[in-house]
């Protein structure tokens, strides 16, 4: 045992361990390693124990052949990737991190190997095996190699998105033994470099197993969704709704198809919670790992959602929940993502992906996920947390609306190596009335916040000047009532932007979700304190006549998407990208008379659950992936339902 000696890797000297030929278990645990020399020459490793040190990179565990357990939780810098590179490397390991990995690993050193391998093989027949000439120069060959290296490792993909680094690696691995088994070329066997940038999940909170318990009780019949007149669910909170008449006129073929149904939000992970509201998600953003950096083409597949005392983090895929956070006597309302540069001891920067979560207790809860550590909470409000954003330009902003009635912007800070951070406030909005949605104005993200209220829809200059620490709004926007007349009082429980000017914002009268012009709405020149104006209204989504509030939308702004749901588990779709280029136009375009209907609408599947038909199913959130590939539905049953585009 060598545990919390402050050990370093030259403490390690490899002429002592040399001569511990049948030394079978070592415990290294609670000192400052970094990295292990590549030369201990322990012959007859069977176990290590690595905890609480600050490990990069675990590649050099190779030399250690016959090692069967293995832990090292609590390196921050080791993620998912590491998990499975140790894998593949160590073929006698049993136990990873406590967790007996046989089966998994297997999976990875043969199945993975072989898809990666026919990959790797098919990339060079189609786009290299004609570049080289039969008698060629050291350079050309030199050139190809490098070529091929870069274009099998940037273009091969294979499995979630959260093990593209391993993917890569291998990838390199493989398509090295290619050129030289096949084509005979020498190649450079040193160590690869480190990665500059590492993806930010990793081993799942909850195993596989558990996460698949909590989803195996629900069944999908394929069948179409019956109308019923079933008793609304105990406890709901939200009034009757009216019937649409038109939803099975808008109701065509979908393009979009169910793949997974999860009740992973159960308080007390119990089987029969079908009653916790799930309110927010929102996917990660990727971290830059050499892939190509346009969120429409390469875009996470993990989402993050919250709803009673949990928050989880899902792979749509696969539909595993690769993380769970509780905390006891909470219910989270919104999460928000932010990508922070932060340095580990030796001042080495990389970057890593925050999460922030808030809810009743009025506390952002800051997760470190590819930690798995939650290192720092701010007391942002005595009151509950409605909903969270971050701004797009500065990553440590991060604004937070709260039931009493302000909207606070905070700089979280940077946390150290070891997780010290410093919040502090830096404005604070007045609000009419409870912000319940906000959404940061596109073109000039540090100067504007718009939110939606329960009594309207107001625009805050949000410019950080010294003298100006509290603000009131700076407009207050006015919408049509059930009459035609313009009122500002009205509430807004859906807000968001689909491109650069257009907002899309649903109001409390029945029915109405409307598109209106930023730009044509806000005229800069004639700013004063608390003036009312006139939306500018471009158009009016159909949607369902339901009175229920807080069926919040949101919006695709890459492939010109509206998603809202409604009172009867259905996703309402408009696909608006002719709109928006008509809009657009030097003329600006005029409003349309009539209502736009919905492109789509996906109903509800017949769900059942421990043989009864899940009824009254409100749909509180859907989120689209940038790419639009995944649908992720939030509702008022306890049920995640994951839609994948056809």
């Amino acid at each position: 045992s060598l545990s919390k000696l402050q050990l370093k890797p030259g403490d390690l000297d490899p002429r002592l361990f040399s001569r511990l030929r049948h030394l079978q278990k070592l415990d290294l645990s609670d000192n400052l390693l970094d990295k292990f020399p590549s030369s201990l020459a322990l012959p007859d490793l069977r176990v290590l124990n690595c905890n609480n040190n600050k490990l990069e990179d675990v590649t050099a565990l190779k030399q250690f052949p016959l090692l069967e357990e293995l832990t090292y939780e609590n390196n921050v810098y080791l993620t998912l990737n590491d998990d499975y590179k140790a894998m593949f490397l160590l073929e006698n390991l049993r136990l990873l991190n406590g967790k007996d990995i046989t089966k998994l690993a297997n999976h990875v050193r043969r199945v993975n190997s072989q898809k990666l391998t026919s990959k790797v093989t098919a990339h060079w027949e189609k786009f290299f095996a004609g570049q080289l000439p039969e008698k060629h120069t050291a350079e050309q060959l030199r050139t190809i190699k490098e070529k091929f290296l870069e274009s099998a490792q940037t273009n091969i993909t294979y499995g979630p998105s959260s093990l593209s680094e391993f993917t890569r690696w291998r990838v390199k691995m493989i398509a090295e033994e290619f050129l030289s088994s096949s084509l005979g070329l020498e190649l450079n066997t040193d160590p690869e470099p480190e990665e500059e940038t590492e993806e930010s999940e990793e081993e799942a909170t909850e195993s596989p197993r558990e996460a698949a318990l909590d989803v195996s009780q629900i069944t999908l019949k394929p069948s179409k969704r019956k109308r019923n007149n079933s008793k609304s669910v105990s406890g709901s909170k939200r009034s009757k709704s009216q019937a649409d008449p038109k939803e099975e006129a808008a109701v065509t073929p979908r393009n979009a198809e169910p793949l997974h149904f999860l009740q992973c939000h159960s308080k007390g992970n119990s089987r029969e919670d079908f009653k916790t509201q799930l309110w927010s998600g929102v996917f990660e953003p990727l971290l830059d790992s050499g892939a190509k950096k346009d969120p429409v083409v390469s875009s996470s597949r993990t989402v993050a959602t919250c709803g009673g005392e949990s928050v989880c983090l899902i792979d749509c895929e696969t539909g595993m929940v690769l993380k769970k956070y509780k905390v006891a006597a909470e219910e989270f309302f919104s999460v928000a993502w932010t990508t922070l540069t932060m340095a580990n001891s030796d001042s080495r920067r990389r970057s890593h992906n925050i999460l922030a979560a808030a809810g009743r207790r009025g506390i952002v809860k800051l997760i470190h996920v590819a930690s798995d550590f939650c290192y720092g909470e701010i007391k942002a409000h005595k009151k509950p947390i409605a909903t969270v954003c971050f701004s797009p330009t500065q990553a440590t902003h991060l604004f937070t609306a709260s039931y009493d009635k302000r909207i606070a912007l905070w700089d979280i800070g940077i946390p150290d190596s070891d997780y010290n951070f410093k919040a502090s406030q830096l404005l604070v909005l007045e609000a009419l009335s409870i912000p319940l949605r906000i959404a940061l104005v596109p073109t000039r993200p540090e100067q504007y916040l718009l939110a939606g209220c329960e009594s309207g829809c107001c625009a805050w200059n949000i410019k950080l000047e010294k003298d100006k620490k509290s603000r009131t709004f700076e407009a207050i926007f006015e919408f049509p009532d059930e009459d035609g007349e313009m009122t500002s009082s009205h509430r807004v429980d859906g807000l968001a932007f689909l491109n650069d000017d257009v907002i899309v914002s649903k109001s409390s009268k029945p029915g109405c979700i409307y598109l209106w012009s930023w730009s044509r709405t806000f005229d800069t020149k004639a700013k004063g304190c608390q003036r009312a104006v006139a939306a500018v209204i471009l158009a009016e989504l159909e949607w369902s006549n339901t009175d229920l509030s807080y069926l919040t939308l949101s919006t695709c702004p890459a492939k010109g998407y509206v998603f809202c749901g409604d009172e009867k588990g259905s996703v309402w779709m408009y696909h608006l990208s002719s709109h928006l280029t008509a809009w657009s136009s030097p003329a600006k375009g005029k409003r349309s008379e009539k209502r736009i209907p919905p492109t789509q609408i996906l109903s509800w599947p017949e769900l059942r659950a421990n043989g009864e038909q899940l009824t009254e199913v409100f749909v509180n959130n859907v989120v689209a992936d940038p790419s639009f590939s995944y649908l992720v539905v939030l509702t008022s049953v306890n049920i995640t339902a994951i839609w994948k585009k056809s």
